[in-house]
């Protein structure tokens, strides 16, 4: 593997993928989140899948795709601590599969890099109709938040948690936002994304020298102003701030519980966070499965995660309606046991196994050990496979596990209940 810089905020890197019969080329776009764009941001993702200049419709696009032997194309929108990442990716066959030798290399780059250099235009805009419809689609996708209640109470937690700052401007945008989303502030938006954003390439099993050089061809037309990375953010520890929010017919409540690590400038490392949230939630051997799930019966499901980027724990759990509060305080015992008890060495080592396997099954998928690689570019490390992370996590040790879990303090709880008196009358489909 191989990370170069080809021009000022732009990178290339290389990764081995000889094992595969396919290749990828994936582009990434890590940019400034803006609260009064971010609903335009969301829009843009989903019209640049429709098509480019070269195929202005999703017909065409399908047509050269199917062309290209059934190649893949994708464009999502991602976070990156408060940063936002725009991507395209196209998987196809290598070049040495082509049947009559085409140069599929050159066939795909201009696909992934016509998506996003030359998306299709009217009149210097992008297409009225198709932002018509994708505006549409965006504003059904938010209205469906509220139908998984598991992710709605999330996602309320965390607007109670960030607030106003920049990590927590939301990643698909506002619905009251969706009726200002115009063809031309969907291109002003698209002109400063191109013009701050860190770009890099990432490519596995193609030409890299032709990928780079079709790069900077594109380059060359685009006016850039590239901004860094922002910074590892963390919301100040303060008061506990406690939500309930009553819904009629619900028959399974939910709980959501933020902790802050505070404004840390040094946070633990990405492999000691996942040997501890595995031992506090993220795992079937953990002490919220087996404690508070297995034994107590208080939870359907109880796991943690934590984003080191901005310094949150996250324990989210399914609970009967009128036992959150027992549940809650039976989570924050589990805690406080791994913070200030003992931890013992099988325990780790039985959680461990799970996140090592999973870094065995990387090599397995182009798209997984891209992500894997990815990840450290956004978090600054030095380029290391799979099997590195697996020496690493192998060598967290259970002061670093108590440790990082001292490091947070619990900020917000957000719990979903039954209205009283409707409590598991709205039937299976209320269970989400």
């Amino acid at each position: 593997m191989e990370r170069k810089q080809l021009a000022p905020g732009v990178y290339i890197t290389t990764l081995d993928a000889e094992k595969f019969n396919r290749c990828r080329i994936t582009l990434h776009l890590r940019f400034p989140a803006r609260r009064e764009s971010a609903t335009d941001a969301a829009v843009l993702a989903l019209v640049l899948e429709r098509g480019y200049a070269a195929c202005p419709d999703m017909t065409a696009l399908s047509r050269r795709l199917a062309q290209l032997y059934g190649a893949d194309l994708g464009v999502d929108l991602s976070s990156a601590g408060s940063d936002r990442v725009l991507s395209a990716d196209i998987c196809g066959i290598k070049d040495r599969y082509a049947l009559a030798g085409e140069n599929l290399t050159d066939a795909y780059a201009d696909i992934v890099f016509g998506t996003i250099f030359d998306p299709y235009l009217v009149d210097g805009v992008f297409d009225a109709e198709a932002v018509r419809i994708e505006t549409e689609t965006q504003a059904r996708r938010l209205e469906a938040e509220f139908n998984s209640k598991r992710l709605y109470c999330v996602r309320q937690a965390r607007r109670k948690f960030f607030g106003d700052s920049p990590a927590g401007i939301e990643l698909g945008g506002y619905p009251g936002e969706l009726v200002h989303v115009t063809p031309a502030s969907l291109k002003a938006e698209y002109d400063r994304i191109l013009s701050t954003a860190s770009i890099d390439v990432m490519v596995q099993g193609a030409d890299e020298a032709r990928v780079a050089e079709l790069l900077l061809a594109k380059l060359a037309q685009v006016r850039r102003d590239p901004q860094p990375f922002a910074a590892p953010m963390g919301m100040p520890a303060g008061p506990l701030r406690k939500f309930t929010e009553e819904i009629p017919a619900l028959t399974q409540a939910k709980l959501c519980m933020l902790f802050t690590a505070g404004e840390n400038a040094n946070p633990p490392s990405v492999s000691i966070l996942r040997v501890a949230m595995s031992v506090l939630g993220g795992s079937a051997t953990s002490r919220l499965f087996r404690n508070v799930r297995e034994k107590q019966s208080l939870c359907y499901y109880c796991g943690s995660a934590a984003q080191r980027a901005t310094g949150v724990m996250m324990i989210d759990s399914g609970v009967e309606p009128g036992r959150e509060a027992e549940a809650e305080a039976a989570i924050l015992a589990e805690w406080e046991a791994l913070k200030n008890g003992p931890i013992t060495q099988e325990e780790v080592d039985d959680c461990r196994r799970g996140l090592l396997s999973g870094m065995d099954a990387l090599g397995d998928s182009l798209a997984a050990l891209e992500n894997w690689y990815y990840g450290q570019i956004t978090r600054g490390e030095p380029l290391y496979p799979p099997e590195y992370g697996k020496v690493l996590t192998s060598a967290v040790s259970l002061d670093e596990v108590r440790q990082a879990l001292q490091g947070y303090s619990y900020s917000v709880c957000y719990a979903v209940t039954a209205k009283p008196g409707t409590q598991g009358k709205g039937g299976a489909v209320d269970v989400q």
